[in-house]
């Protein structure tokens, strides 16, 4: 597992947005979860929250972490780590 994290972090990150319905995301490490309005994944540059509706996972390269998604865009968040000593899980945060 180790040497896939390597290849992995050795990938450029990068979100390419169009026509605020098709985004591509690369550098992605895992999808920790999704739903129709909701995509959070972990990518080489930290937790990614995409917002929108109707969306659907169109193409998943697990080998290359790219991550293509279609729907309605309305936003994307990178969630920062918190700066106490004690750190919360992804969940915690986002349902504050």
């Amino acid at each position: 597992m180790d040497k896939v994290d390597n290849v992995l972090s050795n990938y450029n990150h990068g979100i390419s947005l169009a026509d605020r319905k098709n985004v591509l995301v690369s550098g992605v490490k895992k999808i920790e979860n999704f739903d129709d309005q909701e995509f959070l994944m972990e990518t080489t540059m930290g937790p990614l929250l995409v917002k929108g509706e109707e969306l659907e996972l169109i193409k998943l390269d697990t080998m290359q972490g790219n991550v293509s998604i279609k729907g309605k865009i309305i936003g994307m968040d990178y969630i920062d780590e918190p700066k106490s000593k004690e750190k919360e899980s992804i969940i915690n945060r986002l349902f504050k």
